[in-house]
């Protein structure tokens, strides 16, 4: 095993997750890097998760318990990192695990680019689902539509400071895609380690699963107000959008009142076949 200089803090907040809580811990405990702590957040749980942590602060003085009223994902993330001493941070819900070279693998990558933002690696989806998680590359056109970094990334304490934090006015859920749009709008890099090193666990019921249609949207709006001037900088102007949306409309009426686009559409949909040039005119 390789101890490096650089502390890494992994920020657990926990709200009624004792029964995967151990897994969790015992996932931090494997690291092959040593300077680590990890930071437990009881978000104002009902079950037994104080007991659970306490046993790992017991085990090892690397393993520190806090508890605080519930305020949400976001506010516990900041709670956690608040008090945190690493230079680097990884954040890991409660019910998820990384791998053992995870932590190791991730600094080595910083000390090697100093131009580095954030460290994340490929990932497994367990539980309920059992496969490889497929993400699409990160860019920052990719990151304008969709999430494509899940929330066990590592980066470091000072550019989590410069953004605010993670912002707790997310209380649906997304949380940790307006971070990393926060983070990443006015550049650094990114990095994807070719490596599996966190597994994410699907259950069937969960925060984001029960997400309804007006929560995705008020969400949607409020990152869109706080982050103009990225969505600006990737789509342009809401006149061009608007302009090429108008277009676009435009066209689709013009093919609409194409007697030929009608029917051959009309035959593709309910019989799989056109009549593209046949078609003649009944008199």
């Amino acid at each position: 095993m390789i101890e490096l200089n650089n502390k890494v803090s992994i920020v657990i907040p926990c709200y009624n997750q004792a029964e995967y809580l151990d897994e969790c811990l015992q996932s931090v405990y494997n690291q092959t890097l040593l300077n680590w702590e990890c930071i437990i957040v009881n978000d104002g749980s009902t079950d037994n998760t104080k007991d659970i942590a306490n046993e790992w602060v017991k085990k090892d003085s690397r393993f520190h318990y806090f508890e605080k009223k519930n305020g949400g994902l976001s506010d516990a993330r900041n709670s956690g990192i608040s008090i945190a001493t690493g230079e680097f941070i990884l954040p890991l819900d409660a019910d998820d695990t990384i791998s053992n070279e995870y932590l190791e693998l991730a600094v080595n990558e910083f000390q090697l680019d100093n131009t580095l933002k954030v460290v994340y690696c490929k990932a497994n989806k367990f539980g309920s689902e059992n496969c490889i998680w497929e993400l699409p590359d990160f860019s920052l056109s990719n990151l304008s539509k969709n999430n494509m970094i899940f929330c066990s990334a590592m980066y470091k304490k000072s550019d989590w400071k410069l953004t605010g934090g993670y912002d707790v006015n997310m209380i649906y859920g997304w949380e940790d895609w307006e971070f990393w749009i926060a983070l990443l709008k006015n550049g650094g890099n990114v990095k994807r380690l070719d490596h599996i090193g966190f597994n994410y666990r699907v259950k069937n019921i969960s925060m984001v699963k029960e997400l309804n249609s007006n929560q995705k949207e008020e969400m949607l709006q409020y990152m869109s107000y706080k982050h103009t001037d990225f969505y600006i900088s990737q789509f342009g102007s809401f006149k061009k959008l608007n302009d090429e949306f108008e277009n676009s409309k435009n066209e689709f009426k013009r093919k609409l009142q194409s007697e030929k686009f009608v029917i051959d559409l009309f035959l593709k949909t309910f019989f799989g076949f056109t009549i593209f040039g046949k078609y003649k005119k009944q008199k």
